[in-house]
């Protein structure tokens, strides 16, 4: 897929896919395609992208090879009928240049690349990276611009910069702060689309300034929910979009309960740039509790204790999703 075309799909739910474990702790490929035949049967034809090898796909804890492993059981799951992005930052521009190579080779519509970890670069290093990647590259780029994993953040003029490169087609953007979401998308928006990163609760707040698109954990194991939400923001149906994330408020005050349980996150960074991991082992168990394969996330993320295991049953009922 050409990046244009790729540009053109983002008006969408991206599914930020995770990456299923066995009891062994390797990669469960049966497990890995029965969750992806669950999503292209709800997703062919509709505004949905699926995201493997990402933050939610545990890429960091996964060998190069086992994340070759599953870009490539996704696309071919997909089979055309679904867009893949797949996730191929490294903490360096050559490293992510071949795994992004790769990715392309195997028949992905695109990737998408966090800002470089560990060493912070300037904001030239930042743009030189994205570029290099781009140039390197036949399909389309997502940036994916989240400081609390990066402790680096690009800001609008730069992502403006950004935005003129050929191949870059997206800003998966991952601020709570409402008005540099505002600027991002008055300065770079109308060149590529400007997607909320943190899921159905601020989305339905940027969907307001027209935020065309969002990515979810949620669509993992609920995307008709994702996607009711989504339908009713592009129709400006603010009440029927409020109306839904308020069905989805036992779910966040579940999260935000089993956050407090395991304490707060170790960090240097501010309050506004951090966040607990926790929401992934929610997201996993969720998918076990549907009859779907999310397994156990690896070390050093721990699992939900049995009684929040419970608990996370009977809000996936009030919600109206079925158990196994």
């Amino acid at each position: 897929m050409k990046p244009e075309e790729l540009k053109e799909k983002l008006n969408a739910v991206l599914v930020v896919m995770t990456t299923p474990f066995t009891r062994s702790d390797e990669i469960d490929v049966v497990g890995l395609r029965e969750n992806m035949r669950f999503l292209v049967e709800r997703g062919a034809g509709k505004p949905l992208v699926l995201v493997p090898t990402g933050s939610t796909g545990e890429f960091y804890a996964l060998s190069d090879e086992e994340r070759k492993r599953v870009i490539e059981i996704v696309v071919d799951e997909a089979n055309g009928k679904v867009p893949v992005i797949a996730g191929t930052a490294q903490a360096g521009t050559k490293q992510t240049l071949m795994m992004s190579r790769y990715a392309e080779n195997v028949g992905a519509d695109g990737v998408m690349v966090v800002l470089p970890y560990y060493h912070v670069p300037d904001e030239e290093g930042m743009y030189q990276h994205y570029k290099t990647i781009a140039e390197g590259i036949s399909v389309g780029v997502l940036i994916y611009n989240n400081p609390d994993t990066t402790k680096c953040h690009i800001d609008p003029p730069l992502m403006a910069r950004l935005a003129e490169i050929p191949g870059i087609v997206g800003d998966k953007e991952n601020t709570s702060n409402l008005m540099t979401y505002y600027w991002m998308k008055k300065l770079a928006g109308d060149k590529m689309p400007i997607l909320c990163g943190l899921g159905e609760f601020w989305f339905s707040l940027e969907a307001l300034m027209g935020c065309p698109g969002y990515i979810s954990s949620t669509a993992n194991y609920a995307p008709e929910i994702s996607l009711e939400l989504l339908d009713a923001a592009v129709k400006r149906d603010f009440e029927k979009v409020w109306e839904i994330v308020e069905e989805l408020g036992p779910l966040f005050e579940f999260q935000q309960k089993v956050d407090a349980a395991h304490g707060p996150t170790t960090t240097i960074l501010p309050t506004g740039y951090t966040t607990s991991y926790m929401w992934l082992s929610v997201v996993k168990e969720a998918m076990n509790l549907i009859g779907l394969c999310g397994g156990a996330p690896r070390l050093p993320i721990l699992p939900l204790t049995e009684k929040e295991k419970e608990e996370l049953a009977r809000v996936l009922t009030d919600m109206g999703l079925s158990l196994k």
